[in-house]
């Protein structure tokens, strides 16, 4: 339905490893761009689609307001603004990344374990921790103390946080005005938040208790 909000998860097949290089990360974060058209995937020439100055027009499906990748899986937060959209986004992202790489590595079949959960953001009790919990996932990628851990995810390339904190040329992947008005966050606050759930991951899944979280 339109409006609606959901978090949208899923991990390679046996938990392998999913993006093997830079080109794979780039190939899903543009893809969260191109496919987002309710007319099919947008075509382009050029090799980085952010350096473009033009960039094509869309008729967006969704709007993405979190995106983060992790070698094994992925995150993303959505908003409908079309009929369906969050479902016909989320399978076009899976098959299209799927067949990339299946064609890139010479082999066939099933990349990802099942279809991706989409699980709706409907309690006001989670409806704050999403965000959080969705940013949060890059700072197992490094060890040390919660500053140096906040310091990593703040500038994590394939991660929206990045685009919150400063401007990026990827920008265009999310919409950043929408997240901040629809989760009523301040960027001052939202930095606090996030270092003090890297210290206290309990705290975070107590607040989070009941949600279908990926495992």
């Amino acid at each position: 339905m339109v409006g609606d909000i959901a978090h949208i998860c899923n991990r390679g097949v046996d938990k392998r490893i999913i993006f093997n290089s830079e080109a794979d990360y780039c190939r899903f974060r543009d893809n969260l761009f191109l496919l987002n058209n309710s007319e099919g995937k947008l075509r382009t020439k050029q090799k980085n689609i952010f350096h473009n100055p033009d960039l094509p027009e869309r008729d967006k499906l969704v709007e993405v307001l979190k995106w983060s990748l992790m070698p094994n899986h992925f995150h993303l937060l959505l908003y409908e603004i079309k009929e369906g959209g969050i479902l016909e986004f989320t399978k076009r992202v899976g098959n299209a990344y799927t067949k990339y790489f299946n064609l890139k590595n010479k082999r066939s079949g099933y990349l990802f374990q099942n279809s991706s959960k989409i699980i709706p953001v409907l309690s006001e009790q989670h409806f704050p921790y999403i965000p959080i919990y969705i940013d949060l996932n890059a700072a197992d990628l490094i060890s040390g103390t919660a500053e140096k851990k906040l310091s990593f995810i703040k500038s994590y390339q394939w991660s929206s946080l990045k685009n919150y904190c400063n401007e990026e040329y990827d920008d265009e992947v999310i919409n950043k005005e929408l997240f901040l008005k629809t989760f009523e966050i301040k960027l001052a606050h939202y930095d606090k938040d996030l270092e003090g759930f890297i210290e206290d991951k309990g705290k975070m899944e107590a607040e989070l208790e009941g949600v279908n979280l990926p495992r």
